[in-house]
This record gives C-alpha cells, sequence and structure tokens, in this order.
C-alpha cells in the first residue's frame, strides 16, 4: 500500500512514505492510495495544528492498514443503493419466471421499511449483526392508528426479506455480515381469535352487495364525471374481489383470456337457494400466481363479469352494442361472447385501456367510499382493509363447507395456511360440537 505519489509540494507531509496530510484552507486533510480497491482514501483530519494533524494520521493510516489486511475495504455502499442492487437483481428474476411482479413488489415495500429503519445513508460496511435487533418493536410502532398493531407475521416476513438481501450482498463482498441477528419471537398463537386476519360479517358483505349493484353502474348515468371509468372498473374490482377471494396482485394482471365463458348458460343454484343465471371458468396462471401454481375455478356471477365485459365492449366500441346496461344488454353480450372476448383477449380486465392497471391508490379511495356507503364505521379500528375481501371469502367459505381442501385449491393457497391464519371456531361450531356422538 504505497502512494502512487513520490513528489511533495511544500504544503505537504507524508506519513510512512504511503500516506500525505495537507492543508485545505485552514484544516489539514489526508490522501492515501487504497491498492487493492486502486483508489485515494480522502478525509478530513479536523484539526487546524500541524503536530495533531500527523499524529491523527498516523492512526488512520494503521486503521486502514489493518482494514487490509483483515480482508475488508475502505469503500462501501449505502444501504440505498444495497437495495437498489438486489431489487435489480430479483427484477430479472421476474423476466425467468422466478418469481412474480407481486412478490417483487412485496420486497421492494419491505425493503422500504428497512430503509426508514436503518437509515438510507448507511454504510453497508459499517452494520453489524445487531443492528436491527429492536427492528420488530420499532415497526410495530410504525401504523398510522396508534390502536392497530403490524401484525406479528408481516414484520416476521419482512425480517425474512431483509436477511435474504443481506445475505446476497454478502456473497458479493458488499457487507462484513451476512446476516442480522433479530430477536427470537414467541410463537404465534393460532388458536387467538384476536391475531386472525380481520374479516366482514356476512352481514356487511350483503351490505356491501347491495351498495356495488348501484355504484358500478353510477358512472354511466353522471356524464359530468371525469373519473367514472375509473369508478366503474373499482366498483367491479371490489366486487370480484368478494366473490373470487382473489389476490389484489393477481387481479390486477388478469387478462380477458383468462375467463372462459363456456357453459356460462346454464342455471346453478347458489347455497342461499338463489339461481345464479351465469357460471364463468377463471384460470389463474402461475407466472401471475403468487405461489407460482396454475389454478382454476368457477364463478357463480349474474351480473358483474357481464358488466365489465360491457365496459371492455364500449371501450373498443364493438358494432350495435347498447350504451346502458340493461337486460337487452345482457341478452347482446351473450349472443357475442366470442366476438368480444376475441377483440379483448390480451387486455387487462381491470384498466382504463386494456394496457394499464388501475392504481391501487384509486382503489383505496373507492373501497373506502364502498365502507361508507354500506355504513360500515368502525372498519379502521377493525383493521378492515381491502384485503380482508379475501380473508371474509376463506373465513366464511370454511365455516360452511367441511372440504377444506377444496376452498385452498380455489384460493390458491394450503390448508395449513388456511388453519393457522383464516380458520377461526364460531358458537354454532362449538355447540355442534358439544352435542355431537
Amino acid at each position: 500500500m504505497t502512494l502512487k505519489k513520490t513528489a511533495y509540494a511544500d504544503d505537504e507531509i507524508p506519513i510512512f512514505d504511503e500516506a500525505v496530510i495537507y492543508k485545505r484552507g485552514d484544516y489539514w486533510q489526508m490522501r492515501m492510495w487504497l491498492g487493492k480497491e486502486k483508489k485515494y482514501a480522502r478525509f478530513s483530519l479536523k484539526t487546524r495544528n500541524r503536530d495533531t494533524a500527523i499524529d491523527k494520521a498516523k492512526k488512520q493510516y494503521h486503521i486502514l492498514v489493518g482494514m487490509e489486511m483483515a480482508g475488508k475495504t475502505y469503500y462501501s455502499l449505502t444501504a440505498k443503493q444495497g437495495v437498489q442492487l438486489y431489487l435489480e437483481q430479483r427484477k430479472k428474476d421476474i423476466e425467468v419466471e422466478l418469481i412474480t411482479e407481486g412478490r417483487w413488489k412485496t420486497i421492494y415495500t419491505h425493503l422500504q421499511h428497512w430503509l426508514k429503519y436503518i437509515g438510507k445513508d448507511t454504510k453497508l460496511k459499517e452494520l453489524h449483526r445487531t443492528d436491527c435487533e429492536n427492528y420488530f418493536s420499532e415497526r410495530r410502532q410504525t401504523k398510522k392508528r396508534n390502536d392497530i398493531k403490524i401484525s406479528q407475521s408481516t414484520i416476521v416476513n419482512e425480517q425474512s426479506t431483509i436477511n435474504a438481501m443481506v445475505s446476497w450482498l454478502f456473497k458479493r463482498n458488499e457487507t462484513y455480515i451476512e446476516a442480522f441477528d433479530f430477536k427470537k419471537l414467541k410463537p404465534i398463537d393460532a388458536g387467538d381469535l384476536a391475531l386472525k386476519r380481520p374479516i366482514f360479517t356476512k352481514d356487511e358483505l350483503k351490505r356491501i352487495d347491495e351498495v356495488l349493484r348501484v355504484y358500478v353502474h353510477e358512472p354511466a348515468d353522471d356524464k359530468n364525471d371525469k373519473n367514472n371509468a375509473t369508478k366503474a372498473v373499482c366498483g367491479y374490482f371490489n366486487a370480484i374481489s368478494m366473490l373470487t377471494g382473489m389476490r389484489r396482485g393477481e387481479m390486477l394482471q388478469l387478462k380477458w383470456k383468462h375467463i372462459s365463458f363456456k357453459d356460462s348458460a346454464q342455471e346453478v343454484r347458489n347455497a342461499d337457494g338463489r339461481f345464479v343465471d351465469n357460471v364463468f371458468h377463471i384460470t389463474v396462471p402461475g407466472a401471475i400466481s403468487k405461489v407460482r401454481r396454475t389454478r382454476q375455478f368457477m364463478v357463480g356471477d349474474d351480473r358483474y363479469v357481464y358488466g365489465l365485459l360491457h365496459l371492455a365492449a364500449k371501450r373498443i366500441k364493438f358494432k350495435d352494442l347498447p350504451a346502458k346496461y340493461t337486460d337487452k344488454t345482457e341478452r347482446f353480450l351473450e349472443k357475442n361472447l366470442i366476438a368480444i372476448q376475441r377483440e379483448i383477449a390480451e387486455d387487462l380486465i381491470f384498466s382504463i385501456d386494456g394496457e394499464t392497471a388501475i392504481t391501487p391508490r384509486a382503489l383505496y379511495v373507492h373501497f373506502d367510499n364502498l365502507l361508507e356507503r354500506a355504513g360500515i364505521e368502525d372498519a379502521a379500528v377493525r383493521g378492515i382493509v381491502h384485503y380482508s375481501f379475501r380473508h371474509s371469502f376463506i373465513t366464511h367459505k370454511v365455516n360452511s363447507t367441511k372440504d377444506i381442501v377444496a376452498v385452498a385449491e380455489m384460493a390458491g393457497t394450503s390448508v395449513s395456511q388456511i388453519e393457522k391464519t383464516y380458520y377461526r371456531t364460531t358458537p354454532e361450531k362449538m355447540l355442534k360440537n358439544a352435542l355431537a356422538l
């Protein structure tokens, strides 16, 4: 480790012939060539006194030499730069279908939370294994409402993402640690109902459904509303979420070619005894599924899917399409299903233009409007969010059927995940168990 420079100016003082100090203004600076890194280490000694500067420079020299002998480097990426590198690498995994775009967005969100905790300008090579030992307690306090705690499982998943990134950076010599030592947490009590995902009651879902029947058609009646198309699509998005329990990321990537209208005219009696006129087949490709597994299921619906199809047909200006959605329109759609779907097969279903999915912000706005109109006033206190449609779908399905495997297949999850996260007992179930022989 020697200086590239061998001739010194009058105001430059060599240190062990391998570094040099010099004045810039009133303060002394130090410069030292790092042979392995092919760069100069430059920094202020923060003193105006010549003798003090020499003493400080000698100490810094020994520190830098010690780092080199230990295999460490002086220059380091910041935490923000490390996150960017890792996200770029994981984005390549989308292209080869190792992860979904939805999973990438989850990783992105997890790491943004970590940056807020650790500091975006923190040097990666200054990180220690114990730097995140209080991550759990700090994250529990970051919810906008003080009366709502972030779930333990959410934070555990974040910690797993963080350590996966740190391990990746360690293998590329960007950190000196392979993982953080997060505090060991107590096991989650799977039987504690307070820890289950918040859900809508059946009565609330009925009220939401009644509001949606009107909500999705209001934009067509209001010609002056510039955002009427967004309102309609968001309304249908909420309706299909409630109807299918699909994940938001899956729905936003769903295309018209993923819906099959075969046998849609058959009459099927619903669980409540009502006849459902239309049954649709939905295929969720493994490429857009969180669990990377293709699944197919049927949906009994007599209004929402056709309503969405009507919006799409209006967008492409399908010939002779009725302007308003009526019984006549429904018969027209049934007659022209194949022709319409052929034109929009590659279009996103939940989109204004067929190419760009509606934004999460728009979804949140209309979700809040929906809850307000349905008279659900304590949603924030209960922790109700848009994902609660999925939670409610799975929970109510499990409680109304003995075939938990069928529910898992339809929801694209596992039986163990349902038992751990969604299954909850009810007074009716407890009474039935008590009276059973």
